[in-house]
């Protein structure tokens, strides 16, 4: 068992140009959170609250994703994929509870109506 351990680290340390995945996951780390800082500028900014919905779920997304990333880094994918996707499952069902609670609230721009529970909109209605 120590072994097929031993043989599977040493594949996975070893890069084909001689460097090791530790570097190209850290690499890809930064890129992560790099890509994270625009979402978190919309988080902050954002004109409308849906759009600071829409944000936090690109950045709780990138941070399942980063955290996979981490547990590749110290070598302990198969605990870390728990975290992920705990983590993920918490950011969706937050993000729908949001959703859900902007739609049952009035607009603060005034004007618009809320759509009553229970009706839909037909294409036909919105031309």
């Amino acid at each position: 068992m120590t072994a097929l351990l031993a043989a599977g680290n040493s594949a996975a340390s070893d890069g084909p140009s001689g460097y090791d995945l530790t570097t190209f996951f850290i690499v890809i780390g930064v890129i992560l959170f790099v890509l994270m800082i625009p979402a978190l500028y919309r988080v902050v900014m954002g004109p409308t609250a849906i759009d600071r919905i829409v944000s936090v779920n690109v950045v709780g997304t990138k941070t399942a994703v980063l955290i996979i990333v981490i547990g590749s880094i110290l070598g302990k994918v198969h605990m870390y994929v728990d975290f992920a996707l705990a983590y993920a499952l918490l950011n969706f069902i937050g993000s729908l509870a949001a959703s859900r609670y902007l739609r049952k609230t009035r607009p603060m721009g005034g004007g618009a109506e809320p759509i009553p529970t229970g009706t839909t909109v037909s294409s036909e209605d919105a031309s």
